[in-house]
């Protein structure tokens, strides 16, 4: 098993993102907004040192939406990042996001489609 997961930088197409991987049989995902260290840090100077956190975080901010999901085998992992290169296009392109597996020992409280 691996999680899958994934920084989607534009949040525009998150919805064409999640099709793309049901599509390739991905089953549940789980999205989360984040933001990275770059764009905090470029949009606030030093002389805002002391923002505080609601701010920071606010509803103006621009961010990132994390997806994640525990997956069978790599052989779906790369079926998910070839449907979501035909959405975004390569991802080796900048402001696209990444994507990354990684192995998991154990879940609980999981059931994983055959």
């Amino acid at each position: 098993m691996y999680m899958l997961m994934m920084v989607l930088d534009d949040t525009a197409h998150l919805n064409d993102v999640l099709n793309a991987w049901e599509s390739a049989g991905v089953g549940g995902v789980t999205i989360i907004e984040s933001t990275g260290l770059h764009r905090v840090l470029r949009r606030h100077s030093a002389d805002m040192a002391f923002v505080g956190f609601s701010q920071m975080f606010g509803s103006a901010r621009v961010g990132h939406n994390t997806l994640f999901t525990v997956i069978d085998d790599l052989d779906l992992a790369e079926a998910a990042v070839k449907a979501t290169e035909a959405v975004l296009g390569d991802l080796t392109e900048p402001d696209k996001g990444i994507i990354f597996a990684l192995p998991v020992a154990k879940t609980w409280g999981l059931t994983l489609a055959k």
